[in-house]
């Protein structure tokens, strides 16, 4: 998926570092992802489900709040509400690209400043939190031993994740003043909770007190045994699917009209796994499925093989194809299923003198019900008409181009 460097202005006029995380077909929604405190846009997390929303056809643009990352400003002279006002300027840009944001995401305290953020950004139809606190103040936890010095001198050096960040008393006062039930109960938007309920960094009574105070339509989905960075692939990735099947309910995904010669509209495929082989498959906003190789071909199994695909399409276009006919002869077919099997066969055992090896299909087919003999023959002679058999049968023609 293609990725824009871009930079807007925060909310004190400083440039601010982003991402855009776009499609490679068109741009069905676009998100908004807010960041946990003192991360930045590009922590695996944040990376991982930006690719895997915009190989769905969601739009992601991350940025790195006032002072942290690649941006610029003092991070000693930010505070809650200055996150608040920085994922504001975001939407604004987002909305002079003329991409005003659906969604806003938000990552820890990240999740938080999008609950606050929300009213100030009249396009978004749906919330997403992951890990995050219903207390902004949960955070001074990580800093607790420097708050007597920061009281007295007005800042401190701390050490957060191994690098010095310097705290000041507003950020602490900021965050004590930060009352989220009622930014929360007038959320206006959907909200979807997403907590582990292992979290060490922000418990999960955090996620239940959100969910308390929130106004349905809400959701709660459980990471599982995610740490709170979401820092494992598959934790990511799930996290992702669900978000973007969640927001389908309510942010309109639909395709524009297929172009000439694809009634069926562009199946897109993009890579989610440049070490590996994993592959995002996007048929249309409501049909997305993984494809990969087994481990031992150096995959991660987390998807069919592309020959798996393949055989799917037979067997499934098989079992249609006989249903249809039974259906329209109004015969007793309780039910249909068949098994494929895919393998390498020299073309001497089909073709007599041909040397090279060909693919053969082999279809085990399972009908069910009241059927006499010459009905179950007729329905065998009628899998072989199914049009994927045919379309292997007789070969097809690929043609491949270069996008410009």
């Amino acid at each position: 998926m293609p990725t824009k460097r871009i930079t807007f202005s925060g909310h004190a006029g400083t440039p601010l570092a982003a991402r855009l995380d776009l499609p490679e077909g068109p741009v069905l929604a676009t998100a908004l992802f807010a960041h946990c405190f003192t991360c930045s846009k590009d922590i695996p997390a944040a990376r991982r489900i930006a690719a895997r929303l915009s190989g769905m056809g969601i739009a992601v643009l991350r940025f790195d709040f006032t002072g942290l990352g690649h941006s610029e400003g003092e991070f000693e002279n930010t505070d809650f509400s200055s996150n608040v006002e920085d994922l504001i300027s975001a939407a604004a840009h987002l909305t002079q690209r003329d991409m005003a944001p659906d969604l806003l995401i938000g990552h820890s305290l990240g999740g938080a400043a999008v609950l606050r953020a929300r009213a100030g950004i009249p396009s978004v139809k749906g919330v997403v939190t992951l890990g995050a606190p219903f207390d902004p103040a949960h955070v001074a936890l990580h800093f607790q031993d420097a708050l007597p010095e920061i009281e007295e001198t007005g800042s401190a050096e701390v050490s957060l994740g191994g690098r010095p960040f310097v705290i000041g008393k507003r950020f602490v006062d900021d965050i004590r003043q930060a009352q989220m039930d009622v930014a929360i109960a007038e959320l206006d938007a959907a909200l979807l909770v997403m907590h582990a309920p292992t979290d060490s960094t922000v418990s999960v009574d955090n996620a239940a007190e959100i969910f308390r105070a929130a106004k349905h339509p809400k959701s709660f989905v459980t990471l599982d045994d995610s740490d709170h960075l979401i820092s494992r692939a598959r934790d990511a990735e799930y996290a992702a699917q669900v978000i973007a099947a969640w927001a389908g309910r309510y942010v309109d995904l639909s395709p524009p009209a297929p172009p000439p010669g694809a009634p069926e509209g562009v199946l897109r495929v993009s890579e989610a796994d440049p070490e590996g082989f994993l592959q995002d498959i996007q048929s249309g906003p409501h049909h997305h499925v993984l494809a990969d190789e087994p481990k031992a071909y150096g995959g991660t199994n987390r998807g069919m093989s592309p020959y798996g695909f393949v055989a799917a399409g037979l067997g499934a276009c098989t079992s249609m194809t006989i249903r249809m006919y039974a259906r329209r002869k109004e015969w007793p077919l309780d039910s249909v299923s068949v098994e494929v099997c895919h393998d390498k066969v020299h073309a001497q055992d089909a073709f007599p003198g041909a040397a090279a090896k060909i693919d053969q299909f082999t279809r085990i087919v399972h009908l069910s019900g009241d059927l006499d003999g010459e009905q179950r023959a007729k329905l065998m002679e009628i899998a072989d008409k199914c049009p994927v058999h045919r379309t292997l049968e007789n070969s097809a023609k690929v043609i491949t181009r270069l996008s410009e």
